[in-house]
């Protein structure tokens, strides 16, 4: 199985490499926690007034951080070579040589546009049991994480909603990445046993129980590179909004798709004659129904309407808003039809990247390896795997 599991880095070990690694005393170190995402259902509605409905996992980044008694700063990683020094009264700019400590000081820039202040440096030492690259939020993880630590350490007690803003500020105006706040919302405010119910236009959230009993997520990776992610995410934006344009031009009054009730886009579908635009607000719309269907079948812990929620998705990502492609329906479709799996669908942009599947614990070793071989046959490179469990959001790490 290609997890972590053999090679997870043990937290209770971090305080002690990083005596090795600066010196001192253990009881000057703080250790902090910061998990990993998935989403559960809710796929490209998000910009569409619909909701998404993430969960924490549990697979985490922790970060040990000490203050010093002068002004600098030093970030090391147990996983990456190097060491980085800067200051805290630097004016941080971003720079690619920097590498993952960009992601760090771009959180420094917005706590310091915001006017705190840093009266000492501190040096940090961080472990991850995040796969980067994985589809489930690595750099968000990292930067919520950091956030966190830096708030307690300094005595800043930011609140986890404004821990989420930081990061997606950061993404912003340092990393220039034009991101949303799913990632990092749900990695700040993530409860174990809980997905979120989240606007991510109004940030109006609410918790819904997320009990697996006997069932885990196994997130699937394609490993494959998304080259058309881009261009055909903003695309799908473009006919979407033209497809508004049409529905309130005909007296369909609506500020976004996800505001059309399944029963309302049945009585109103033939307002809009090319069909590609109609596949598209059919996705939303139903799509955004299985969300809250989604909510409904875990308030009652049924798990098999979840399966299926999460098959119906997948099938209108394909069909209807062709996001797809050859690897993710290959993963899908493999997972869909093995033995102890519920429900599979694609998760995140589309077009490569990653999928999820609902798996009985007990089946889960011969369901990857089901799954793997079915994909390397078609594809002709091996998928990545590991499954998660629900996890807390960003937390102070206790052994």
């Amino acid at each position: 199985m290609n997890s972590l599991t053999k090679a997870e880095y043990n937290p209770e070990n971090l305080k002690a490499d990083f005596i090795k690694t600066y010196g001192g005393q253990e009881k000057e170190i703080g250790v902090f926690s910061s998990p990993a995402r998935i989403n559960i259902i809710g796929e490209h509605i998000d910009y569409n007034g619909g909701k998404v409905f993430p969960t924490a996992i549990n697979r985490y980044l922790y970060v040990a951080i000490r203050k010093r008694q002068d002004t600098k700063i030093f970030y090391k990683s147990i996983q990456f070579d190097g060491t980085y020094q800067f200051d805290v009264n630097d004016n941080f700019a971003f720079d690619e040589k920097n590498s993952y400590s960009n992601y760090l000081n771009g959180i420094l820039s917005q706590l310091k546009a915001k006017g705190f202040n840093f009266p000492c440096g501190f040096e940090v030492l961080m472990a991850s049991n995040v796969p980067a690259g994985g589809g489930i939020s690595s750099s968000s993880a990292l930067e919520c994480g950091f956030a966190y630590a830096v708030s307690q350490t300094f005595g800043f007690n930011i609140d986890r909603v404004e821990i989420a803003k930081l990061g997606q500020m950061s993404e912003h105006n340092f990393m220039g990445v034009n991101c949303g706040i799913m990632d990092q919302f749900i990695i700040a405010t993530g409860k174990k046993e809980t997905a979120i119910v989240l606007d991510c236009n109004t940030l109006e959230y609410e918790y819904a129980p997320l009990k697996m009993g006997d069932y885990r997520f196994v997130v699937m990776n394609t490993n494959k590179q998304r080259r058309l992610a881009d261009s055909k995410y903003n695309e799908r934006r473009s006919q979407c909004e033209k497809a508004l344009e049409i529905l309130n031009s005909n007296g369909v009054k609506v500020s976004a798709l996800c505001q059309i009730t399944p029963e309302m886009w049945e009585n109103s579908k033939n307002l809009i004659s090319d069909e590609i635009l109609a596949k598209r607000v059919r996705h939303c719309v139903y799509e955004n129904q299985r969300v809250l269907d989604a909510v409904k079948a875990l308030n009652k812990g049924d798990l098999a309407e979840l399966g299926k929620l999460l098959n119906e998705s997948h099938k209108s990502l394909d069909e209807d808003y062709e996001v797809t492609g050859i690897e993710l329906n290959t993963l899908a479709h493999a997972a869909q039809k093995a033995d102890g799996c519920l429900g599979a669908r694609m998760t995140g942009a589309g077009f490569g990247g990653c999928a999820i599947a609902l798996v009985h614990k007990d089946k889960v070793e011969s369901f990857v390896e089901t799954v793997q071989k079915e994909y390397t046959q078609k594809i002709g490179y091996a998928a990545g795997f590991f499954s998660c469990e629900s996890g807390d959001g960003v937390s102070y790490y206790q052994k």
